[in-house]
């Protein structure tokens, strides 16, 4: 009924609730003796019924069964209301008609708040003894001040006095309970308030009822009602609001053991047997004896309580400690715990044998290319793995570490060749794929050794020096290659600072704009005429002079500045080559081709950004080309896919740069919208001397015809290069045999003459009676 309504309409139900609630309990309260008060009565329930079965279900509650089970509690407190001033009158046992009815909605409103409880995850063990405690208090209280004085009531049944004195007693549970979800709520919504209010309101009128019954009275008067009528009107104000789906959330952790609400909450209850004790009812022996065994009953729940919170803390500290000494990730001990590890085993390593301390720093080669193809959580769970893996393949008497984002440390002792086979066996670990989320992944890891002496007098200075050198060693590894081990020795620390302080001076050359951008041509084998140019990025240091790229190039990567250099060139060039057209430098078909990085490619981003600098600078798409390596077609992502994709849509050119040193595989150059290919330069060194390289050559270049895609030689140095290439149907070529890369203006000069002579640079291409390209005289 509610979900036809309108949104701002169902939203302000819950005020009419609590309005014609109001007045029909004041309607009831002023007619008590008419058919008037019944009737508001009814049809407040009938409402509120209706209230707890739509309410909940319209703004989406859970669990929505819950609410129904208060609705059906709210139908029979009704029924216990209206049949308790007839019945009373009979004859036993139907008297009990009434609380039979009334029991039975507060089972419904315990498994309710239960319900809520569990799913708010607040229902635990102290909020068990708590509620314990406060039962035997209220429990108490209840006997001693209400159902032993109406036990004495002379012609009235025993079990309905007792059945008269502790209704109180099921009202605070309930109200416990209710309690209970504050502790797991950072704010009280209205519907909160409203439960609490529906509870109070239950134990304002049964207190009422209690009361009147140590007089020998069963019912007293209809006013005794307004309580639960008041109590109606909350829980269909709690139901119909908004705020009825935080009911089952919790908001935050619950509340500790010891907390301020827990203590107001237990503070009265421990306190409630010496009050009682000094009420006139503690006369007779029976109730002193109820409330020492109540007492002792509260004290031991008291001790079992103090018990469990010490447990408690006792817990939470354990945990704290394993946090603080193991990644939350793996499980595995962390650096500090690694580091108190590796000095114990330099304790207690025997001098005057060949056994010695050896520490592995292991790295994941290509960890970054993982998180940035494919995400943070698909690297976690890589790294999780690779965990599991080496915990599995080492014994368990070799410490184990993660001690970075994608490192791990283990501590040996033993000889050489012991700490030898160690490596093959952490080798092994990567000799298969990881099966990460759907995907496949295949990497390895750099491993960097150290070993020492047992000593235990300086344990703690070798230990750190040992992880130290196992670093330092595992970064040779990494500029050997993927999946190489290194053993440390003493000149690898000039390596380190060396590398520490290029990757220092790299970040202020960017930032100083000691970078610049040379262009190497790009020439037609047959005239010798650039149709295009590679922007190639070159660092003059002010005191060190040229850095080679093949130095600082892996010092970018690993330092995460190869994106922002690379943005760099392709600014500079797409500019570059835009003044060139404008001045008539270079024809309308010279492109740049321009070196994009496997991070680059993988954000969305980038088709939109290279647009607007094209647009931004003049340039036309087919213009550009970007060189991309084998890798990215190997190991990319779906987004760097849609990427290439979206990018040759745009008109640009795709070229795989250094063919043949990688996968190669055919299926990948069919799957990827890629345009052309580079011949790696050492494929072409050895052409017109090795068989072998002419006929790897030649195979690359029948492939790339059969699929449309455009070949480019690298690295041509010598007219023979260029003449055997020419044979196998090569047509343009790059290398020093057209000159090195140079600076804008220096290009400009050099190849804006041979443009207007349309003279070769080059000899011109000898007959070849072998090739398919002969040309003639």
């Amino acid at each position: 009924m509610l979900s036809v309504l309108p949104p701002a309409v169902a939203r302000r139900l819950w005020q009419g609730m609590a309005v014609g609630g109001v007045l029909a309990t004041l309607l009831y309260a002023m007619f008590t003796s008419s058919a008037v008060g019944t009737v508001s009565f009814v049809l407040l329930v009938v409402v509120v019924v209706i209230a707890c079965f739509a309410g909940p279900r319209r703004w989406g509650a859970e669990p929505p069964g819950a609410w129904l089970l208060i609705g059906a509690a709210s139908l029979v407190f009704m029924i216990g209301v209206l049949i308790r001033p007839t019945v009373t009158e009979w004859e036993m046992p139907w008297p009990l008609l009434a609380d039979v009815a009334t029991f039975s909605g507060y089972v419904l409103l315990a498994v309710f708040l239960s319900i809520l409880l569990r799913r708010r995850e607040s229902l635990d063990r102290h909020a068990v003894i708590d509620g314990l405690i406060v039962a035997l208090a209220a429990g108490m209280a209840s006997t001693v001040l209400l159902a032993m004085p109406a036990a004495t009531v002379p012609d009235r049944p025993v079990v309905l006095s007792v059945i008269q004195g502790t209704y109180p007693l099921f009202d605070v549970m309930l109200l416990l309970l209710t309690v209970n979800l504050t502790f797991t709520a950072k704010s009280w919504p209205v519907s909160l308030l409203g439960l609490l209010g529906t509870m109070l309101g239950l134990l304002a009128g049964d207190l009422a009822y209690a009361i009147v019954g140590v007089d020998g009275q069963v019912y007293a008067s209809p006013l005794l009602n307004v309580p639960f009528l008041l109590a109606y009107t909350a829980l269909g104000v709690a139901a119909l609001h908004p705020s009825v789906v935080e009911m089952s959330r919790a908001a935050k952790p619950p509340a500790q053991a010891w907390s301020r609400q827990r203590l107001a909450l237990l503070a009265p209850a421990l306190a409630m047997p010496f009050v009682l004790l000094l009420t006139n009812h503690t006369r007779v022996s029976s109730a002193r004896v109820l409330i020492a065994a109540g007492g002792a009953a509260i004290v031991a729940l008291l001790l079992f309580r103090a018990t469990f919170a010490v447990q408690a803390q006792v817990a939470a500290q354990l945990r704290s400690e394993h946090q603080a000494t193991h990644d939350p990730l793996t499980g595995l001990p962390n650096r500090v715990s690694m580091s108190a590890q590796i000095e114990h085993l330099v304790t207690i390593a025997e001098t005057d044998h060949h056994d010695r301390v050896w520490v592995y720093m292991l790295d994941l080669d290509g960890f970054k290319w993982v998180n940035d193809s494919w995400g943070h959580d698909t690297g976690d769970q890589l790294v999780i793995e690779v965990g599991r893996r080496l915990r599995t393949a080492v014994p368990n008497s070799i410490p184990l570490a993660r001690v970075g984002g994608d490192e791990f440390l283990l501590a040996f002792i033993g000889e050489k060749g012991q700490a030898l086979r160690l490596v093959d066996d952490i080798r092994g670990c990567f000799a298969r794929p990881f099966p990460v989320r759907d995907h496949e992944v295949v990497i390895t890891a750099s491993i960097g050794i150290s070993h020492a002496e047992g000593d235990p007098a300086r344990a703690a200075v070798t230990a750190e020096a040992l992880m130290r050198d196992a670093d330092t060693a595992m970064y040779r590894a990494k500029d050997e290659g993927p999946g190489r081990s290194t053993i440390f020795d003493t000149s690898m620390h000039a390596q380190v600072r060396e590398r520490i302080e290029l990757e220092v001076a790299l970040r202020a050359a960017l930032a100083d704009d000691q970078l610049h951008v040379a262009y190497q041509p790009i020439v037609r084998l047959e005239t010798g005429v650039p149709v295009g140019a590679e922007a190639l990025v070159r660092w003059m240091h002010p005191e060190r002079g040229p850095i080679p790229p093949m130095t600082f190039i892996p010092i970018a990567e690993d330092a995460g500045l190869i994106g922002s250099i690379g943005t760099w060139v392709r600014k500079e060039a797409l500019r570059q080559l835009g003044v060139w057209r404008s001045e008539g430098i270079v024809g309308e078909d010279f492109y740049l081709s321009i070196n994009v990085s496997p991070r680059q490619l993988s954000d969305p981003e980038l088709p939109l950004i290279i647009s607007g600098e094209m647009l931004r600078y003049g340039v036309p798409p087919q213009c550009v080309a970007l060189e991309m390596t084998e890798s990215v077609m190997v190991d990319g992502s779906s987004v760097t896919s849609r990427v290439l994709f979206e990018l040759r849509e745009l008109g640009v050119k795709l070229l795989v740069d250094d063919f043949g040193t990688g996968f190669s595989a055919l299926g990948y150059l069919r799957r990827f919208p890629v345009t052309g290919v580079k011949i790696d330069r050492s494929f072409v060194t050895g052409l017109g001397v090795n068989v072998e390289d002419d006929e790897i050559v030649r195979a690359v270049v029948a492939m790339s015809h059969a699929l449309g895609l455009s070949v480019i030689a690298e690295g041509v140095e010598t007219p023979l290069q260029r003449e055997a290439l020419y044979a196998v149907g090569v047509v343009n070529g790059q290398g020093w045999l057209w000159g090195a890369a140079v600076p804008a203006v220096e290009f400009a000069q050099r190849w804006r003459r041979v443009a207007i002579a349309e003279a070769p640079s080059a000899p011109a291409i000898a007959a070849n009676p072998y090739g398919r390209h002969r040309r003639t005289d």
